[in-house]
């Protein structure tokens, strides 16, 4: 098998869609032997944060020393990306090799979801690789989620937001409810910002399960206003002088959850030295969250798709609009049709000049004509493009080499736009 043919088959397991329940991961990782096992790990839930917060996690971990292995989801242009081990992706060889082993182990009785085969081939080779860690973070919800078949030395949610209500309920308790799900018993949790209704449903789980709780801004919290400077106030840990790689204020909770977190498993024999924090977040890279790509103009990639993450982006672009007040701003919007158009774009509509409407290569994206029509009344003169190409080309015109471009609304959108830009081909794979 090739790995072309492999991503392809792997492409065609999407016609299961998404299936939430652990039988099939279960009976799985049984017939490979338990992979998840022979390794410590770190799991991480989450509506957003989650990605950035195992990004940190995993930087800081492999400057102390430790061989690190790091699932995501989903990647943005090729598919090795969700799968990486002391940041080197997966190589094509053994995804198109764990594809066929996995092919094979399946006979004759279980059909995995796309993201059961993506989890499984992360588990085992993590183990293959002989990692020391590995850091997984949660695909959607967490209860019934394929990563939940591991017991970490300790667990986070990061935040709790209205998103995937199909899936996950309709109220952010029941979504707490979910993401609570990965709390084993006795097995530390760590929990970022959340709200109070949130926050007494993930208690309440912690508590029956008799899993003690650590959450930000009363256990552990860091002081700063931006990550380019700020300091961090442990469980027992205290650093000064911190600077982190990832713009955006929301960066501070998602670095105080990942360096919590390192804390929660020190009973593990996890250690990291200062040195090793303040190397690992300099350096850590989470692309497609607030990431510049260019400038003349600054483009700046920004994979958010729901209302929180919006109110972020919002915060990121009324602070920066403060430091280049006569800048204009393009915003090149594109989402899922089944996400909240209206309540996205609000919180943007006064920070922007000019908003270009596009869409991206999937059928699940919003076409610009449902776009247009469900923004109707807060756009009043949209630009419509179709094609990313020609949604970049108008907007870095309508910016001048002095302006800025936001490209953001979904994660797919962000993807085929870093494709683009670097001039080479993504996979549309995605989940």
């Amino acid at each position: 098998m090739t790995y072309s043919s492999a991503v392809a088959y792997l492409f065609r397991l999407q016609k299961h869609g998404i299936k939430l329940g652990l039988a099939t991961m279960t009976a799985l990782t049984v017939r490979l032997g338990m992979p998840q096992t022979k390794y410590r790990t770190l799991h991480i839930a989450g509506t957003n944060g989650k990605g950035s917060t195992a990004a940190m996690a995993a930087a800081v971990l492999q400057a102390a020393g430790y061989r690190v292995g790091l699932y995501t989801s989903p990647h943005l242009v090729e598919f090795r990306e969700r799968i990486r081990v002391n940041g080197e992706m997966i190589p094509e060889s053994r995804v198109a090799q764990l594809t066929e082993q996995l092919q094979a182990l399946c006979q004759p009785d279980l059909s995995p979801t796309f993201f059961e085969y993506t989890t499984a081939m992360a588990l085992q080779h993590f183990a293959d690789s002989g990692v020391d860690v590995a850091v997984l973070e949660v695909g959607l919800g967490g209860r019934f989620d394929a990563t939940n078949v591991v017991t970490p030395m300790a667990c986070a949610v990061t935040t709790i937001a209205l998103d995937h209500q199909e899936y996950l309920g309709t109220t952010c308790p029941s979504i707490a409810f979910e993401k609570a799900g990965i709390i084993k018993p006795g097995v530390p949790v760590v929990v970022g910002r959340l709200d109070d209704e949130a926050w007494r449903t993930i208690e309440q789980v912690a508590r029956e399960r008799k899993a003690p709780v650590f959450r930000l801004n009363k256990n552990f919290h860091t002081e700063g206003e931006t990550p380019r400077q700020f300091s961090y106030h442990g469980l027992a840990m205290h650093y000064d002088g911190l600077t982190c790689g990832l713009e955006g204020r929301h960066q501070l909770d998602n670095a105080a959850c990942a360096l919590a977190l390192l804390e929660a498993a020190a009973p593990h024999g996890i250690a990291v030295t200062a040195e090793a924090v303040s190397a690992g977040l300099r350096g850590v890279n989470w692309a497609g969250r607030l990431e510049v790509v260019d400038r003349h103009p600054t483009i700046l990639l920004d994979g958010a798709h729901n209302l929180a993450a919006a109110a972020v982006l919002a915060d990121f672009l009324a602070r920066s609009d403060r430091s280049h007040p006569s800048r204009p701003v393009v915003l090149v919007l594109g989402m899922m049709r089944d996400k909240d158009h209206r309540g996205f774009f609000e919180p943007l509509r006064g920070l922007v000049d000019e908003v270009v409407l596009t869409q991206a290569d999937l059928p699940r994206s919003a076409t610009v004509q449902e776009l247009r029509a469900s923004l109707e009344g807060l756009l009043f003169h949209p630009h419509v493009m179709p094609l990313l190409s020609d949604a970049m080309a108008l907007a870095k015109q309508l910016a001048t080499p002095d302006g800025l471009v936001c490209v953001t609304g979904s994660l797919m959108l962000v993807g085929e736009c870093q494709a683009w830009f670097h001039g080479c081909g993504f996979s549309p794979l995605r989940g």
